[in-house]
């Protein structure tokens, strides 16, 4: 009965081999029959015999050939998902699959994540890939990419989401464009409150960048990707995760860069700062020849304001973008509710009071380590020279005196004359 099994799942392998064969136009469909002809006449004496060596044998196909539509049709297996019927392809990448679905049991547009089959093996991209799927479940806003449901079938995992038509963020960017100041804020601020939606709810998406900003033809942006997305009050992912860099080099905080354990909602106010930047100005905040050095640029480069390198934009602008980028994260805005503050009144033609407090606030500190200092050298110079500072006060005294009494007999003289 095994055996049969086995029989009947060979022979289902070659047909479906035999037909992406001639549909990639690698064969005819004639060639490919005339090597079927042959399994079925030389299977008497080696059963083992696949029409996949057969169409080598034969010169029909290349080895390297039939490689990759073996690969093609294993990929398209993890593309069967109960209840859902796919569509197109939308892309893929080194972390994932991405299809156009419908959702037949209610009939709309989806889109699938499907998970590739080297990290389906992997317990810890598994892991990641769930978590990815509950974070986004527990978050339901207009700005966020709603999650619909998260599976396995086949060995393969898959997470269904909102399908957004549109495109992303860095779509646009790749393109040569430069967003206006207008723009962006429009974009910026509605990733602003999904950001706000996921902070109050204990969530860090610790990798907002254009990529993962999505933008309907009707202007509705809309933050994807919870792939890094922690709670804060995951103790166990935090220390688990110390001392790695996770995020993307363009975009990451310093914090994140250090691997601190205690990442916070001002890493992604640092991320969004650096996507506003990008959009403003087409060029990202820090460049290098390799992601460590744009890193440590992060750390250690002061920021050039955006609006030194387009004179268009508002100075107020560049003040939010400063502060949202501040290296240490303590001189950063204290919430993410005092952004979309300082953006909605830049938006208005109105002054980013909050960033403005912030920064006179970092300039008075400044002042004040500077002023310790310079009144700790003063007062070491005072030390060594005051009797010297004491004999110029006096001498100081008594030549003002004898001014005063100088004009004062010059004075009488005259008075005396004219009598």
């Amino acid at each position: 009965m095994s055996e049969q099994r086995a029989n009947n799942s060979a022979a289902s392998v070659d047909t479906e081999l035999g037909r992406v064969v001639v549909e990639q136009r690698l064969a005819t469909p004639e060639e490919v029959h005339r090597c079927q002809a042959l399994q079925a006449t030389e299977a008497a004496n080696d059963r083992t015999m696949t029409l996949a060596s057969l169409l080598v044998r034969e010169g029909v196909v290349t080895r390297r050939q039939i490689e990759r539509v073996k690969q093609a049709i294993e990929a398209s297996r993890g593309q069967q998902i109960p209840g859902y019927q796919i569509l197109s392809k939308l892309g893929s990448g080194a972390m994932a699959t991405v299809f156009r679905a419908r959702q037949i049991s209610l009939d709309r547009v989806v889109a699938i994540k499907v998970l590739p089959k080297r990290l389906s093996e992997s317990p810890d991209y598994v892991e990641r890939f769930y978590k990815e799927g509950k974070a986004a479940a527990k978050l339901n806003h207009p700005n966020i990419v709603q999650a619909i449901d998260v599976g396995e079938v086949g060995g393969y995992y898959y997470f269904v989401m909102e399908y957004v038509e549109g495109r992303t963020l860095f779509d646009d960017l790749a393109a040569g464009k430069v967003f206006s100041e207008a723009e962006a804020l429009d974009i910026v601020i509605q990733i602003a409150r999904a950001l706000e939606h996921a902070h109050q709810r204990g969530f860090v998406h610790r990798d907002v960048k254009p990529k993962n900003i999505m933008l309907t033809p009707q202007g509705v942006a809309k933050l994807a990707d919870m792939g890094l997305a922690r709670a804060t009050s995951d103790a166990q992912a935090a220390q688990a995760e110390a001392g790695k860099a996770f995020g993307t080099p363009y975009y990451i905080s310093p914090e994140q860069i250090r691997g601190e354990v205690d990442i916070d909602f001002r890493a992604d106010i640092y991320s969004l700062g650096a996507t506003l930047y990008h959009l403003v100005t087409g060029q990202v905040p820090f460049d290098g020849p390799t992601p460590a050095a744009v890193m440590h640029k992060h750390l250690k480069e002061p920021l050039v304001p955006p609006d030194h390198l387009n004179t268009a934009l508002s100075a107020g602008l560049g003040e939010v973008v400063e502060v949202m980028m501040a290296k240490d994260r303590n001189q950063r805005y204290s919430a993410t509710s005092d952004v979309l503050v300082d953006m909605q009144a830049i938006a208005a033609g109105q002054p980013p009071l909050l960033a403005r407090k912030q920064i006179d606030a970092r300039d008075l500190t400044g002042l004040a380590v500077d002023a310790g200092a310079g009144a700790g050298r003063q007062a070491l110079s005072e030390t060594v020279e005051m009797p010297a500072s004491r004999s110029l006060n006096v001498w100081t005294v008594v030549l003002v005196v004898g001014l005063a009494l100088s004009i004062l007999l010059n004075v009488l003289f005259i008075v005396l004359l004219a009598s």
